[in-house]
């Protein structure tokens, strides 16, 4: 699934979100999804959610059980 569409991206999604600080490095960081950020329906750099441990970045993968 798509981390660029809003639609794609719920509470309590497990994603891995690209942070601010490691956006040059790409490093991807592991989470459940506690709250979305992004007001609009499509972000080409992907939707900003904040993690259920407080952590804010962009989401680059959707993790599917």
């Amino acid at each position: 699934m798509n981390g660029q569409n809003r639609d794609n991206v719920s509470i309590g999604l497990t994603v891995r979100i690209v942070l601010k600080a490691d956006q040059r490095t790409g490093k991807l960081t592991e989470g459940v999804v506690a709250k979305l950020l992004t007001n609009s329906k499509f972000h080409p750099h992907g939707i900003k959610v904040m993690l259920n441990d407080g952590q804010v970045g962009r989401v680059q993968e959707i993790i599917v059980d």
